[in-house]
């Protein structure tokens, strides 16, 4: 029945270029290019707090709650303003890199079968699914593993602490 919809939809994708095609498929992907975007912005966020965290205990102790509040506004701040800039740059490059490898590397009968997949309603219920299941399979690995990982990580944080030349607790 899927191949069925997929052949019948084929068929309906029909008159376009092959860069009419790619431009389609760039398209929906929209939110997966996006999400290049967003994930920079994120890493780049995180980052910046580790490093912060790392020299907090640096700070005169009465200070650092109010310090780290700060930090943490500021690096808020920052992820604001450059995630909306990410993601309107990896649209505008999606195009002449994720674009130019499908013309490349796919033929226009790929393509349209591509863009039947996508924009079918399987293909959407799937993402959602996959999505919701990835999330619940993070969480049940994180749970599942904090007894194994929980006590490494104190012995990795002491370590650090001990190389910083503070207690691990400050």
């Amino acid at each position: 029945l899927l191949l069925i919809s997929l052949l019948v939809a084929v068929g309906g994708v029909h008159a376009q270029t092959k860069k009419e095609l790619v431009a389609k498929v760039v398209q929906l992907q929209r939110q997966g290019i996006e999400n290049v975007g967003t994930m920079i912005a994120g890493q780049t966020s995180q980052q910046m707090l580790q490093a912060a965290g790392q020299a907090l205990p640096r700070v005169a102790a009465d200070k650092r709650e109010a310090v780290g509040k700060e930090i943490q506004d500021d690096v808020k701040k920052f992820y604001d303003e450059v995630e909306p800039l990410l993601k309107k740059r990896a649209l505008e490059l999606a195009p002449a890199s994720v674009g130019a490898a499908y013309e490349e590397k796919f033929s226009e009968d790929e393509l349209k079968v591509i863009i039947a997949w996508l924009e079918s309603p399987v293909s959407k219920k799937y993402a959602q699914i996959d999505r919701d299941q990835g999330n619940a399979l993070a969480e049940k690995v994180v749970a599942d593993t904090r007894p194994a990982i929980e006590p490494k990580l104190k012995a990795l944080e002491a370590s650090v602490a001990k190389r910083l030349g503070v207690s691990a607790n400050e």
